[in-house]
């Protein structure tokens, strides 16, 4: 059940919670082969997952919910969510058809010299070369397809080390199911071993590379084959371009990012996620305060669990103290 959000320990408490109903702390921690405080932890991720209430016989004590009605419950919030989540991705990918059409549009209008389309590869080829030279900040990638960028037309053979080394930032989107494929996965590690950043998704809309927040490359049209591209000037556009990428990149799991972090290897958002467990806050506080989904908070949360070995959110405060991580009046 652990697709549900239900990890092995919770699983096994509330297997047991089934057949003894009326079992207490000490006697469930027995049955179960863990120690109390493990059980306790499990409790309360029982509780979040609605799988267990409050007893109204005996106070403080929990007591299980039909599997019929909890598990059922669970899986259906579960796929709401991920109705929701396909909604967002149906809705932003029409958005960024609109967009680029409606720029067409107003470009052919008014006769500017802001959008350029480029047929086959060389064409595509020598104008990232050109662009990826001019560099000076930052490249962002949307990898849609079955390479990092989909086509190698568009990041130049040893383009982006050299980036790098010219301190440029490089960060790739990827979809998730494309590291299953080992060529892609050695691509990722290997620009994450260079310096660059890559973060995964579920599901990417289109192929896109942006430099310096200014010109945007990507496919003539959104569906369109990988062989022509335009160029796409406009500050505008670009800007909302850009945009839509920080929103996605805020929701993307990392892989190997260890830029940014202190000696214990640490980033500023998770000295803080830890700090407000330390203090007893919930994942909507907690999330409100990074300023990120109740989704990336807990997933923040989860991590950070499992790099401690903690078994609930405020041990994970406790034993960050422990380690030094954070300090206790922080």
């Amino acid at each position: 059940m652990e697709p549900l959000g239900l990890s092995a320990v919770a699983q096994s408490v509330y297997r047991t919670m089934l057949q003894e109903p009326d079992a207490g702390l000490g006697e469930l921690a027995e049955r179960v082969g863990l120690d109390v405080p493990s059980v306790a932890a499990a409790l309360d991720e029982l509780a979040r997952l609605a799988l267990v209430r409050p007893s109204s016989e005996e106070l403080g004590e929990l007591r299980p919910i039909s599997p019929e009605v909890g598990l059922s419950s669970l899986l259906a919030r579960q796929e709401a969510e991920l109705q929701e989540y396909q909604q967002q991705v149906a809705s932003n990918r029409l958005m960024m058809a609109q967009i680029i059409a409606e720029y067409r549009e107003t470009q052919e209008t008014r006769g500017a010299p802001e959008a350029e389309f480029l047929e086959g590869a060389d064409a595509i080829r020598n104008r990232v070369l050109e662009l990826s030279h001019n560099c000076r900040s930052e490249v962002l990638v949307f990898a849609a397809g079955g390479a990092l960028t989909s086509t190698p037309a568009w990041v130049p053979e040893g383009m982006d080390r050299e980036l790098l080394e010219r301190g440029v930032d490089i960060r790739c989107l990827c979809m998730a199911s494309l590291l299953g494929n080992p060529a892609v996965a050695h691509l990722a590690r290997a620009l994450v071993d260079a310096g660059g950043r890559v973060g995964s998704v579920a599901v990417l809309p289109l192929s896109m590379v942006v430099y310096d927040g200014q010109v945007a490359v990507l496919p003539a049209d959104v569906d369109g084959e990988l062989n022509r591209a335009q160029v796409l000037r406009g500050r505008g556009l670009v800007a909302v371009l850009c945009a839509f990428f920080e929103r996605l990149w805020e929701e993307a799991a990392p892989l190997g990012d260890h830029r940014g972090r202190d000696g214990s290897g640490l980033t500023g958002q998770e000295r803080a996620v830890l700090t407000l467990l330390l203090k007893g806050h919930t994942d909507e506080v907690v999330a409100r305060n990074l300023g990120v989904s109740v989704r990336t908070g807990r997933r923040i949360t989860a991590n950070l669990m499992s790099r401690l070995g903690a078994r609930s959110r405020f041990q994970a405060g406790a034993l960050a103290v422990e380690s030094g991580w954070i300090t206790a009046g922080s």
